[in-house]
């Protein structure tokens, strides 16, 4: 057998009396050649599977930063969502309140009215008051 290739007993006879030493090296040399591409192949492949593997490893390491930044921002969202629902309770108080004031408002309004007619007619009695005590005393 020489270089892989199944010689029978006359062939490796005639290639021994030709006296040419290439015959033996030729197919070692092609086999070598052969062999050498195929490692190269390998470790490109290899080097193909550990470049992939880390490329899997940042994007397994992105979801990861993904999956904390929902988590935190979902947080963020339940917070922003309790201060609405109380931001409307308190808008809604401030309607009423509002709607209260405006009544007081009126109330006093009219009240104020009320004491300012008061004290007129209270002026005019004072008034008629000493206008006839004025009168009596020294006959108008």
């Amino acid at each position: 057998m020489s270089a892989g290739k199944q010689v029978d007993s006359e062939q490796l006879e005639e290639m021994i009396e030709s006296g040419n030493p290439a015959i033996f090296t030729q197919g070692i040399i092609t086999d070598t050649q052969q062999a050498k591409q195929t490692l190269a192949d390998i470790e490109a492949r290899h080097n193909d599977i550990m470049k992939l593997e880390s490329s899997i490893r940042e994007l397994h390491d992105m979801f990861m930063d993904m999956a904390m930044l929902v988590e935190s921002q979902g947080e963020m969202i339940d917070r922003i969502e309790y201060n609405v629902e109380h931001a409307k309770d308190y808008v809604d108080r401030a309607v009423s309140d509002t709607k209260k004031a405006v009544q007081y408002q009126s109330k006093a309004r009219r009240k104020k009215v009320c004491i300012f007619i008061a004290v007129i007619v209270l002026c005019g009695v004072i008034a008629l008051i000493v206008v006839v005590s004025v009168c009596t005393t020294r006959t108008c």
